[in-house]
C-alpha cells in the first residue's frame, strides 16, 4: 500500500539512499592508524591534489565503507561537517577516521588541519559519531593527528 502524500507537495519527494558497492562478505577490522594507512594509501599517495576520505566504522571497529568526501587542490581540501558526516549518518557508523593526503609529501599537520579536526570532533560529538583519528598520508608514510595533537574523542 502506497502512503498518501499531502497534495501540497505535488508528488515531489526526495529520498536518500546509501548504496554499498562490492560483495561486502569480508569483515575488515581496523586496529590502529597503521591498518587504516594500509587501507587508504594506494588511493592517496599518488594523487596530485588533496583528497579527503571518511573511513566509517562499527562499534567493533569493523569497516563499513570508505567515502571520498572532497577532492581539492594541491594545497587544500574542504572539510565541512555536513559533507564529512553525511555518509556516516546514512551508514549508521559509530565512528569515523578521516584521511587526507599532502601531495608535497610533508607529514606535519598544518594549523588548518588541526583546526578543522577540532571542529569535526565537536560536530561528531553532537551527532553521536566519534572522530577516532585523522591521518595525513603521503609517499613518506602517515601522521596520526590523534597522536600528534593528543586529541581526545
Amino acid at each position: 500500500m502506497k502512503p498518501k502524500f499531502n497534495d501540497n507537495y505535488k508528488g515531489i519527494r526526495c529520498r536518500v539512499y546509501l548504496i554499498r558497492e562490492g560483495d561486502g562478505d569480508e569483515v575488515i577490522r581496523l586496529n590502529g592508524p597503521s591498518s587504516v594507512y594500509e587501507l587508504v594509501k594506494d588511493e592517496l599517495i599518488h594523487s596530485d591534489r588533496e583528497i579527503l576520505l571518511s573511513v566509517m566504522l562499527t562499534v567493533k571497529n569493523q569497516l563499513i565503507g570508505v567515502e571520498t568526501v572532497s577532492i581539492g587542490s594541491i594545497y587544500a581540501t574542504t572539510m565541512l561537517p555536513r559533507d564529512v558526516f553525511k555518509s556516516a549518518i546514512l551508514a549508521n557508523a559509530v565512528g569515523i577516521i578521516l584521511c587526507h593526503n599532502h601531495p608535497s609529501g610533508e607529514l606535519i599537520p598544518s594549523s588548518e588541519d588541526i583546526q578543522h579536526t577540532k571542529i569535526l570532533i565537536n560536530a561528531g560529538k553532537l551527532l553521536g559519531i566519534k572522530v577516532l583519528d585523522h591521518l595525513i598520508v603521503s609517499n613518506k608514510g602517515y601522521q596520526s593527528l590523534r597522536d600528534y595533537c593528543k586529541f581526545h574523542h
